[in-house]
């Protein structure tokens, strides 16, 4: 059975973007965004809700083609586009770049993909995981919380039915004050 982590920067407060979708305040250092590219050549799938795709989608499968790229970019462009990938989405047409597209219930989905074989699973962005999150079915979470408060805007979690108990089993300090904490769920 696969390991499905809910994994992604947010604010103090709790937030993934500012009003408006704002994401000036994540900037990573070098070293988050090398442990964030490390985390994707690592991932054996990505399941991503359509906001999210359309961001990521927008900027990296030819990011390592701009003018005045690092060799972290570079790198962390050839994972992305070589990382399976699943987008979620009822609006969306088309997708590319190593990526099947589901249009069907969500849970339903991605209960069938944790019961097959293959490396661990990502979700990526708050409102695909709100469902799987009331679910039951995400192993972990992590989150890499940058000193700041937005105020509002998209929150990391859902409100919830019950309660899930979580064990601490990582923290780590990145420069400028980010603060990675990994709990495993508790079944």
């Amino acid at each position: 059975m696969r390991n499905l982590t809910f994994a992604m920067n947010l604010s103090v407060d709790g937030y993934i973007t500012a009003p408006g979708g704002d994401l000036g305040w994540s900037v990573p250092s070098d070293e988050l965004f090398q442990w964030w590219s490390d985390r994707v050549g690592a991932t054996g799938l990505s399941l991503y809700g359509r906001k999210l795709w359309e961001t990521m989608s927008s900027h990296w499968p030819t990011a390592d083609q701009q003018p005045g790229v690092t060799p972290a970019q570079i790198e962390f462009a050839r994972r992305w586009r070589d990382m399976p990938k699943v987008v979620f989405s009822s609006t969306t047409s088309t997708v590319d770049w190593n990526t099947r597209l589901v249009t069907g219930d969500a849970v339903t989905e991605i209960t069938r993909l944790k019961a097959d074989d293959g490396g661990s699973m990502d979700i990526a962005g708050a409102t695909l995981a709100a469902a799987p999150m009331r679910a039951g079915l995400i192993d972990e979470y992590v989150l890499v919380t940058h000193p700041v408060l937005v105020g509002g805007g998209t929150p990391f979690f859902t409100a919830l039915d019950n309660w899930v108990n979580l064990n601490l089993v990582e923290t780590r300090t990145f420069p400028d004050g980010v603060v990675l904490t990994r709990y495993e769920t508790r079944r």
